[in-house]
């Protein structure tokens, strides 16, 4: 995925009321961002860190930026929530996860029942669904997730594991957006219903991929799949 104009580099202020940042820009300026992150956002918050934020086409928002990455450990780590989606269909549409088939089409934010999956797949005789997540989370080794309890998330698993039990076949994908990990985890200290579910996804046939990719302020790329291991704690 390729930033669609250059990013503007600064450093954090703060980061408050879930939605909101401010930034000290290079120029001794501050601006106020746009948080897309609601959760918790532990363990890449740091105050005077450096920052990307990325200017609006549309003149009419109400916060002309949008909070991208922050850099933690010496790395980027990616926090905008709406990245991951297109991440997600990049993959996909480029065949980057051999161990899933060519797609002859992808459809974006697809209704299901009573929810709105990811991506939507068919190829010649299979329809799949997606459901991506972003993860910052980080805890030693393990990227983590959630970060904060998520209700939905649990919602999203639920309605996957029905999806497959009426013969679609379904997937959780779990975007990595920082390189300081190498195992992936659901978060059992923060939302063990949420784990608990994950795990009876898994015994359903709803497939896990842990996606790492690596955050500039170019580009976010995929970099390879974790090891995921469903019962650390």
């Amino acid at each position: 995925m390729k930033f669609d104009q250059p990013l503007i580099h600064g450093r954090l202020i703060k980061r408050y009321k879930r939605f909101l940042a401010d930034i000290l820009l290079d120029n001794g300026n501050v601006v106020t961002a746009h948080c897309t992150n609601s959760g918790s956002m532990k363990s890449c918050l740091e105050e005077n860190a450096e920052v990307f934020i990325s200017p609006s086409s549309n003149p009419n928002r109400k916060l002309p930026y949008t909070w991208e990455m922050i850099r933690i450990n010496n790395g980027w780590v990616g926090i905008n929530t709406s990245n991951p989606n297109r991440i997600a269909y990049e993959i996909l549409k480029n065949q980057w996860i051999d161990k899933l088939p060519t797609f002859k089409t992808l459809i974006r934010e697809v209704k299901y029942d009573d929810s709105r999956f990811d991506i939507y797949g068919e190829t010649e005789n299979q329809k799949w669904f997606f459901e991506v997540k972003n993860v910052t989370l980080k805890e030693g080794r393990f990227a983590q997730f959630p970060d904060a309890v998520t209700t939905r998330g649990q919602k999203h698993l639920s309605t996957l594991i029905k999806a497959k039990a009426e013969g679609y076949l379904v997937a959780m994908i779990y975007i990595i957006q920082r390189t300081d990990v190498d195992i992936f985890a659901p978060a059992w200290s923060i939302d063990p219903a949420y784990a608990k579910e994950l795990i009876k996804a898994f015994d359903a046939g709803v497939k896990l991929f842990a996606v790492q990719v690596n955050v500039t302020p170019e580009s976010i790329e995929p970099l390879k799949l974790l090891p995921i291991d469903l019962f650390q704690k």
